[in-house]
């Protein structure tokens, strides 16, 4: 019979208990797929009694986040501010799976829990701004509010949020890497701008962020086109979306009312058709009305 393994917390799991499982559930599948999850009182261990009626044996029972053991830090040489619960399981992971010790998304995400456990954001600028209350950690204690009854839901929804953290990390880091070796730059009166072929539709948002102006990404595969400038740009791209629309009569191509986006191709409408046109030619119409 395949052993049945077990991961302990505490009851009402924030986030740094939550990121504990997770990471045993998600990176050592192997094992944790279908562990158990059982709640305790902060602190507290799984008793012998109820590691019997769970019909576990002892060795396979992991406490998170709590018991004091090799995945709780609170004692005093676990003191540090880099060290919290989901940062153990992270560095007992990586020295067993190297694919996880070079996983970057994951490496970050890790970071955030812990600066977050050690109340890191009391730092972070303009730190009373009510923006900070649709962060994952509060969204979980959002839950813990809405419903105190269910330790199981509260932690259901705290895995499903890190989830999709995480896939949004990969997607950056991703976007970062292709940003740093690829893309055609550009400049017209307004700033810098940006032409790139990749299927990584957060480059775009990357690369405004690092400054470009206006960027410019068609997907290799699909053939859509997506144009983007700065919300802070001094010009609209209804030039640029005259321009195209001479030269292409097969594309389905929305211009947003706030003239900032200029879209051929979207998940959110599936019926649009790609445009024929090249990057190079919607880069040279750019350079061409914009200067």
């Amino acid at each position: 019979m395949k052993r049945r393994r077990a991961i302990v917390i505490h009851h009402a799991p924030d986030l740094d208990a939550i990121g504990g499982v997770w990471l045993f559930t998600r990176f050592a599948a192997q094992d944790f797929a279908n562990a158990k999850i059982l709640f305790v009182n902060p602190g507290d261990t799984l008793s012998p009694t109820e590691i019997a009626k769970q019909q576990l044996d002892p060795q396979d029972v992991i406490h998170v986040d709590t018991g004091l053991g090799q995945f709780d830090h609170h004692t005093v040489e676990k003191s540090s501010r880099s060290i919290c619960a989901t940062s153990l399981v992270y560095e007992y992971l990586s020295s067993k799976h190297m694919e996880i010790a070079q996983d970057k998304a994951l490496k970050s995400l890790v970071g955030f829990v812990t600066e977050i456990d050690h109340f890191g954001e009391i730092y972070w600028p303009e730190a009373e701004n009510t923006r900070y209350a649709f962060m994952i950690h509060e969204l979980i204690r959002g839950q813990e509010l809405a419903d105190q009854q269910s330790d199981e839901r509260q932690l259901q929804f705290g895995l499903q949020c890190l989830d999709n953290a995480y896939n949004v990390l990969v997607q950056q880091h991703k976007a970062a890497e292709i940003l740093n070796s690829e893309g055609l730059t550009f400049a017209i009166k307004a700033g810098k701008c940006l032409g790139i072929t990749s299927k990584n539709d957060d480059v775009i948002k990357l690369a405004q962020k690092m400054g470009y102006t206006l960027v410019i990404r068609k997907d290799p595969e699909m053939g859509n086109i997506r144009i983007k400038t700065r919300p802070d740009s001094s010009f609209t791209l209804e030039k640029l979306h005259q321009a195209i629309l001479a030269q292409d009569s097969i594309g389905s191509w929305y211009y947003h009312p706030s003239g900032k986006m200029l879209i051929n191709g979207s998940r959110k409408n599936t019926a649009q058709k790609a445009s024929p046109l090249s990057l190079e030619t919607i880069i040279s119409l750019t350079k061409e009305l914009y200067g």
